[in-house]
């Protein structure tokens, strides 16, 4: 990752955008980096990319691997939002991310709660972390790791190799992924602060790969209809007597298989 290079990219943009960008070679998480930025003064706009990380995390504290070709990154923002609805970060994060690579022919899908999808595999993951006073989120940290060139395991895809074998060749380069994907996630952030969930989320909907999918919890199989402006996943079950009824699962609380 040349950082010289990716502000050549972002250009005016880093201005417009009020971004402030580090690159490291080595880290063990941008997240935890970029906290310690902004416990040490950072602002909302401070971006830290690594070319690899030694610790990364997923969802359920699991490690993520972030070996030598992938995207790392994160981005610290400050937020007004009630503590409940942190889980619209991710999801204006994801949607953004996902409808900007979109516009560029490539058909990224959104995994519930936190999943970027190319041709049922995993492209890429976000974790947001956030900061509360008062029952209100002050800070946010975003990280994104997206597969560009790097090794992955058999449920995963790397963006490189699907554009070889695809006549869109849109991006030319990691840094280039990196200037797309810092675009759509603030695109993302912009949205659900100016418009607000209720606009945003049929959008969500639209690029949501589980839609109508079923879903097994606890022996039951029910199926998925979709997302609560709280970002919990709404689960249809008809129950044996016949009744109808509707369950909601918080992030975290329930894993969907790439089958799913």
């Amino acid at each position: 990752m040349d950082r010289q290079y990716l502000e050549t990219i972002l250009g005016d943009r880093l201005s417009t955008l009020l971004l402030s960008v580090q690159v490291f070679e080595t880290l063990p998480s941008t997240n935890q980096t970029l906290w310690q930025l902004i416990d040490q003064g950072a602002s909302g706009g401070t971006v830290v990319v690594a070319r690899q990380q030694t610790a990364g995390r997923g969802q359920w504290g699991r490690e993520w691997q972030s070996s030598l070709g992938g995207l790392y990154l994160s981005i610290a923002l400050n937020v007004n939002l009630a503590a409940e609805d942190a889980a619209q970060l991710t999801m204006g994060s994801a949607w953004g991310i996902a409808t900007a690579l979109r516009g560029l022919g490539i058909p990224v899908e959104i995994k519930w709660p936190n999943d970027l999808i190319l041709m049922g595999k995993k492209l890429g993951g976000i974790l947001t972390e956030t900061r509360v006073q008062q029952g209100k989120i002050v800070k946010a940290v975003v990280g994104v790791g997206i597969n560009w060139d790097n090794l992955v395991p058999e449920t995963g895809i790397n963006l490189r190799s699907f554009l070889a074998t695809s006549d869109e060749k849109a991006i030319a380069s990691l840094e280039m992924l990196a200037a797309i994907t810092l675009e759509g996630l603030i695109s993302g952030y912009q949205f659900v602060a100016a418009e607000g969930i209720e606009d945003l989320l049929p959008l969500y909907l639209e690029l949501l790969c589980i839609q109508n999918r079923p879903a097994m919890v606890n022996g039951k199989t029910g199926t998925i209809v979709g997302v609560t402006p709280t970002g919990e996943l709404r689960v249809h079950w008809q129950n044996l007597d016949g009744i109808e009824a509707e369950t909601c699962f918080p992030p975290g609380t329930i894993r969907l298989g790439y089958d799913s």
